[in-house]
């Protein structure tokens, strides 16, 4: 039988799990936006070397899990004497995973920009050509994928609770472990990710139009 005593009582542990994965899906994406720019950046001007990295890199981030990659920065980095926090660990590797897909998506959408305006700006000396002229019409044109990223890397982070993190995933299953409470705990987690998600999804949707 379905306990909603049990909700109540268990709701503010998942507030506080909220809480905790909103705080290093935040970092984790402002960080994959910014590597994500450089990357894309990187690759329309056909930079030797770097255009290259950027393709390994980006290669390895989207054939490798998250959840490989969180072991490495939380388990072998130590071994190598860099140590890092749980928090850490977790936003740098939502934002080494985020950035590769970033950085396709802002990459298809500075490729839209035709080649004469960014020509145009520089031969009528328009100063800050990038910052002014690219940019905003590459972002506006990418905000679809970028929204899609955004979701997508907040949902990602449900893995995090691997490395102890105290995240709504963390709480579900602690909850689960301890009192056997599967559909509670399961709902309250679905509705704590319909929460956090439904409103990014909807004000996506609002600026795609």
């Amino acid at each position: 039988m379905f306990d909603w005593t049990f909700v109540t009582h268990y709701a503010p542990f998942f507030v506080s799990g909220a809480e905790m994965t909103l705080f290093i899906s935040v970092f984790g994406i402002v960080l994959s936006i910014v590597v994500g720019l450089i990357c894309a950046s990187i690759e329309i001007a056909r930079i030797p070397v770097l255009k290259q990295i950027v393709r390994v890199y980006i290669e390895l981030s989207r054939n490798t899990p998250l959840l490989v990659q969180l072991y490495f920065l939380y388990f072998g980095l130590p071994k190598l004497g860099v140590v890092w926090s749980a928090e850490q660990c977790a936003i740098v590797g939502l934002g080494f995973l985020g950035g590769s897909y970033m950085a396709e998506a802002m990459r298809g959408g500075l490729e839209t920009i035709p080649t004469v305006q960014r020509e145009s700006a520089y031969v009528l000396g328009l100063s800050q050509t990038l910052s002014r002229v690219v940019i905003p019409q590459a972002i506006s044109t990418s905000i679809p994928g970028i929204v899609a990223n955004v979701i997508f890397l907040i949902k990602e982070s449900s893995v995090v609770s691997a490395i102890a993190l105290a995240d709504v995933m963390y709480m579900a299953k602690d909850l689960i472990g301890m009192y056997y409470n599967t559909y509670e705990s399961l709902l309250m987690l679905v509705v704590a990710y319909l929460v956090i998600l439904l409103p990014i999804s909807l004000f996506g949707t609002w600026l795609e139009r």
